[in-house]
């Protein structure tokens, strides 16, 4: 077979060769041990929360060590890609500060381009390069053509989801095209050209070693030593439109981009013999490779599944609709990366997350399990650090698109909503009273008249003429311009008139001798104010909606006590 003949043949058209290319991509001047790594998505639906884990890993590998963390669109799938979903994902990673040094940006009138020299960084623009290497890869004898119809291709390619390229037992008809596509090694020089000459489709596929005894041994980053058959399938490296498969074109591309370090989901590890076989075909070095367990959680039954696209969850956009703050969900995401993310952040509670000394050799060889409870603790403890003008601004904003009358009303006196969410915020233990923005409004609701309800009723025990005594003396003696303890002090008296212990310790000893403490008295006043019997400090909250709002709250109570509708 004259392979040289061949390869002109099947591409005509094509002029550059892999020195051309290698030209065009010249090695990266980088620091010694600096990383390059990069996301490479296929633009077919939403970012999964799963594709937002490894490129938090390669973002913080590349930038620790100085590197280049890029951004490449794999889109050689027509079929399966979703209109506007590159754009989307653009967005996506954006909005989770994910930050590409080069690749796939989006310009000022929201069209995607590209940003730095390893471009294009959309695969589908990247059609004569791998028809370069396809070229070189025919003229060495180590891949071939397969003609058929393009029905026969259908076939085909229906028969390659069913079962491996190997040793297999074949009953249907796609099943019997196999057999003759296994023929296609041998085609001759003539029936070539026949086939050629008649404008035949075909797909290109590696001529395999067929060596399924020999082991090739490999050391994958997380997993440590692995060792598998070598590669025996004829894969197919371009479909009949001259597209290449993820496969080839991975290989192709994380070589000109001087990618050091893939890191991807432990689903792609059987298909590392296909890769490796590749990068020996073209005389790249390959990049190391880190294969990630899949991130689980637990069923309604209590057993670990994997997270499917499915789940709450696992699309990235969820999170912003239910009020998570990106940085919250970053931050969580870091826990489940390295175990001792959490012992750092406690000994460095005001560093961001990008501080952390990330580490591969801290990453689970297991799989990590998702569990909302803990990614909500992560985000009171992140929200509780911003400032109250940073959560006012953030929650305005989150509330006008997803709660619009709610933003209005923030929206309409900023300053007003600023001093409520100041409220025991700063210092060692500030208030954490909101793991999403979702929960402002029920939080603070009972400082607009708007939302103001009483949610909690008095326990049933409470005397209803001591709770109508206690806020009747507490509306003659309040006073706005009392200080704290001045204001307490008074409700201490309150108490001390009604029978109720103003001091705790004496309660404590003698209950019986009182007919409750001043944390009673001060449960009336709070209840008939906020409508919970449990709010923030009760002066600051009075402070805060201003005297004539409070009273008119007490009186409405007092009503209501007296014509018994509480």
């Amino acid at each position: 077979m004259d392979n040289k003949y061949l390869s002109e043949m099947l591409f005509p058209n094509i002029k550059k060769t892999p020195e051309d290319i290698e030209k065009q991509y010249p090695p990266r001047e980088l620091p010694q041990d600096a990383k390059v790594t990069r996301f490479a998505p296929s633009p077919t639906g939403f970012v999964h929360f799963g594709g937002l884990f490894p490129s938090m890993a390669a973002e913080r590998l590349a930038h620790q060590s100085g590197g280049v963390f890029y951004l490449r669109i794999e889109d050689t799938d027509a079929k399966r890609e979703v209109p506007g979903a590159a754009e989307a994902l653009i967005n996506t990673l954006a909005t989770y500060s994910i930050e590409f040094d080069e690749g796939a940006v989006l310009n000022e009138s929201g069209k995607i381009a590209d940003k730095g020299m390893y471009g294009p960084y959309r695969q589908s623009q990247r059609a004569e390069i791998y028809q370069v290497y396809a070229k070189k890869l025919v003229s060495e004898g180590k891949a071939y053509p397969c003609f058929s119809t393009e029905e026969e291709l259908e076939l085909i390619h229906q028969a390659d989801k069913k079962a491996e390229l190997k040793n297999t037992d074949w009953l249907s008809e796609a099943e019997a095209k196999k057999e003759d596509m296994l023929k296609a090694r041998n085609i001759s020089l003539e029936e070539a050209e026949t086939h050629i000459k008649a404008n035949h489709p075909f797909v290109l596929r590696i001529l395999a070693k067929s060596d399924p005894d020999k082991k090739v041994k490999f050391t994958d980053l997380i997993k440590g030593a692995v060792e598998f058959p070598e590669n025996d399938e004829d894969f197919v490296l371009l479909k009949s439109d001259g597209i290449p498969t993820y496969h080839f074109a991975h290989v192709i591309d994380d070589h000109l981009m001087g990618t050091t370090h893939v890191i991807r989901g432990e689903e792609w590890l059987p298909s590392l013999p296909k890769h490796l076989q590749l990068f020996e075909y073209l005389g790249f070095k390959p990049p190391k490779y880190m294969h990630i367990a899949q991130i689980m959680k637990l069923d309604e039954n209590g057993n670990k599944k994997k997270l499917s696209k499915r789940d709450m969850g696992a699309n990235m956009d969820d999170y912003t609709k239910m009020g998570y703050a990106p940085e919250a969900v970053c931050e969580y995401i870091m826990t489940l990366l390295n175990s001792n993310y959490e012992e750092w952040h406690m000994q460095n509670p005001d560093k961001s997350y990008k501080e952390f000394p990330f580490s591969i050799k801290k990453m689970s060889v297991s799989g990590c399990l998702f569990d909302f409870n803990k990614l909500n603790d992560v985000s009171k403890n992140v929200i509780s650090r911003m400032d109250a003008e940073n959560v006012t601004q953030k929650v305005t904003e989150w509330a006008l698109k997803y709660d619009a009358e709610f933003g209005k009303i923030l929206n309409s006196d900023k300053a007003y909503a600023q001093k409520i969410f100041a409220i025991g915020r700063g210092g060692k233990k500030p208030r954490k009273d909101l793991a999403t923005w979702s929960d402002a409004k029920p939080y603070m609701g009972f400082f607009y008249d708007e939302y103001f309800e009483y949610e909690d009723a008095y326990p049933t025990d409470a005397d209803k003429n001591d709770i109508i005594a206690t806020l009747e003396k507490f509306k003659v003696s309040y006073n706005e311009r009392d200080d704290m303890n001045e204001w307490f002090e008074k409700v201490k008296k309150i108490s001390d008139d009604l029978g109720y212990a103003s001091d705790m310790k004496a309660y404590k000893q003698t209950p019986d001798a009182f007919r409750g403490n001043v944390a009673d008295i001060s449960m009336f006043i709070r209840v008939a104010i906020t409508g919970k019997l449990n709010a923030p400090d009760l002066y600051t909250v009075m402070q805060i909606m201003g005297r004539e709002r409070c009273m008119k709250r007490i009186d409405m109570m007092i009503d209501k006590l007296k014509n018994s509708e509480i």
